[in-house]
């Protein structure tokens, strides 16, 4: 009866936390100031373990193409066990800690191995003002990404959208004005999004389930897949849209449910790898900004709005229907998504 008592109000409340990651950030215009709009950094490192890391890679595909500087997105280990090999020695370099809790063992980890390196410089974002991490770095903090559930839902999106404010802080007010214009979409996007999967799952089951994403929706592909995974305990995979036609293809048949996040930078090429899935026997789903014309071969098709904004701009839009479609799903299988097996909230070495 208590299954799910944590995670579904937390998938709900993202309009909220996302509002309010908006409102921290006018406090926080200091940090802009001195870190992202540095242009002195010849590199800028995004770190984070597991979700952190996909909402890294979308900040570092964020801060790339809105503000044409170099950024990467690398796993927290990868800095303090492969430095060399992550990023090339000599350069200056920005390092941007990525945690919801700001207690992940390997993030701290990566932090204390570079304190004492020339020309690398700390910074991060957190939900915890108090964490390990705020106490190693000055961080960005949103304030209602706090979650009592396992998995990050709420705490992911408004942490990825205040990076992505913060970034366009710095790239000026056109991509200030289109965030602004997202974050009024998600509060009725969250909403359509709790029926849509909840109809969606109501009527059929799936053997396997492909995430597929391009560009900034790369690292959000990733996430949904294991948020699938962790509620629910469905083997999943996710990849590169068209990368998935090289050999991972052959995986799919009826009984197969494949995911599109679809772009409207690649939206033609991406809704091609659908429509051949499609004729392999997939279900297919797409979550596009529009339905249209091109759309009509899908099984299902959930429309985010605000096909007039840049892809990265409604990346937080994608993510609250594969949520729930990871919830639902673990309702449906009589598990508690509040508490996946093997998992804990923070992950300590």
């Amino acid at each position: 009866m208590n299954r799910g008592i944590l995670t579904y109000p937390e998938i709900g409340g993202q309009a909220e936390a996302i509002a309010a990651a908006w409102e921290q950030l006018k406090h926080q215009q200091d940090w802009i100031a001195k870190y992202l709009a540095d242009t002195s950094y010849d590199e800028v490192v995004f770190i984070g373990s597991g979700s952190s890391y996909y909402q890294a890679q979308t900040m570092a595909a964020t801060f790339r193409v809105w503000l044409g500087r170099s950024a990467v997105a690398h796993p927290s280990s990868e800095i303090f066990l492969f430095r060399d090999q992550a990023v090339a020695r000599g350069r200056k370099t920005l390092l941007v800690g990525v945690s919801r809790s700001g207690e992940s063992t390997e993030v701290l980890l990566a932090l204390d191995s570079v304190k004492d390196v020339p020309n690398w410089t700390v910074c991060g974002i957190t939900c915890y003002e108090d964490s390990g991490l705020a106490q190693r770095a000055a961080c960005l903090v949103s304030p209602l990404g706090k979650e009592r559930s396992t998995v990050m839902t709420k705490s992911f999106s408004s942490m990825t959208f205040m990076m992505q404010a913060a970034i366009a802080t710095v790239a000026g007010p056109a991509k200030l004005d289109e965030l602004a214009a997202a974050m009024a979409l998600t509060g009725d996007v969250v909403k359509r999004a709790d029926a849509f999967a909840e109809g969606l799952i109501a009527e059929r089951q799936f053997a396997k389930t492909i995430y597929l994403g391009m560009g900034s929706y790369f690292g959000l592909a990733q996430e949904v897949c294991l948020k699938l995974k962790e509620m629910a305990y469905v083997w999943t995979e996710s990849y590169g849209t068209l990368e998935f036609r090289h050999g991972p293809k052959s995986i799919v048949e009826p009984g197969t449910l494949v995911a599109v996040l679809v772009s409207e930078t690649a939206r033609s090429y991406e809704l091609k790898v659908a429509e051949e899935m499609k004729a392999y026997g997939a279900f297919v789903l797409l979550v596009t900004a529009k339905a249209g014309e091109d759309t009509a071969f899908a099984d299902a098709v959930f429309e985010t709005g605000g096909e007039d904004l840049s892809d990265e701009a409604r990346a937080t839009l994608y993510l609250p229907a594969l949520q729930y479609l990871g919830f639902r799903s673990a309702m449906a299988k009589g598990v508690d998504p509040d508490h996946p097996r093997n998992l804990t909230q923070v992950v300590i070495i």
